[in-house]
């Protein structure tokens, strides 16, 4: 991993910092039993979470956005992911510990997501994150979206720290191009919501971390206290 001193941190949010996948999958299988359809396990639904209702749609009931119904299912299990959206969703574990870290050490943090907004700033309002956070980008706060850079910049921008400066860590190869692409290091969360056949080592990550523990243990020496960057001085951004 690159050396560069750390001004900031930035997530993805599903599968990176917060493991949203048993209400996603409770949604999901809400829905397929209202349409007379088999739930499934979790385990088969997982790796599909990263890639939103879409893909979940298409595993679920195999059906395309081209299809007639697709519109109402999508609209279905937004809602009823959006009624049940901190069930059981909590940051995963070993993450909590690297947050402390890096709020001792002055080091602001927040989320880039392709998540709307409607959905993330309840989800992290319920884990009582948002007031910890110095930005939150969601998948609409932007005309653009990950894999396009814009997003993570934008973070930066409202952080007050350069892009050259700043980690990205995310589960999705969309994460690593978008980092890439904003002239950030990047890291490759293994923990993540991530297909069996994918192969991360292709994604082009300056790093790849298989559990929260070896992140940790990557981070913690560049984690010093007494940063110049302060998050206090950054409050929490939102969708304009």
């Amino acid at each position: 991993m690159s050396r560069r001193p750390l001004a900031a941190l930035l997530f993805d949010l599903d599968g990176t910092l917060v493991d949203t996948a048993p209400d996603l999958a409770y949604a999901l299988n809400t829905l397929l039993e209202e349409e007379g359809e088999r739930p499934l396990p979790l385990s088969e639904i997982r790796p599909h979470v990263s890639h939103g209702t879409t893909a979940l749609l298409r595993h679920g009931f195999g059906i395309t956005p081209e299809e007639e119904r697709f519109p109402h299912l999508r609209q279905r299990i937004l809602d009823l992911y959006r009624d049940n959206i901190s069930r059981q969703s909590t940051l995963f574990p070993g993450i909590e510990p690297l947050l402390t870290k890096m709020e001792a050490a002055q080091l602001p943090w927040g989320v880039v997501t392709n998540k709307p907004a409607f959905l993330t700033e309840p989800l992290l309002r319920a884990l009582h994150l948002s007031p910890r956070m110095a930005a939150i980008v969601s998948g609409d706060t932007l005309p653009q979206a990950k894999p396009h850079p814009a997003p993570l910049l934008y973070a930066c921008e409202k952080m007050g720290v350069s892009p050259v400066n700043t980690l990205y860590i995310g589960d999705a190869q969309r994460d690593i191009e978008a980092g890439k692409a904003a002239g950030m290091e990047t890291i490759a969360a293994g923990w993540g919501y991530i297909e069996a056949t994918t192969v991360i080592g292709e994604w082009g990550a300056d790093t790849i971390v298989h559990s929260t523990s070896e992140l940790f243990s990557l981070l913690s020496p560049r984690l010093s206290p007494g940063r110049v960057v302060d998050a206090k001085d950054h409050p929490a951004v939102t969708d304009a």
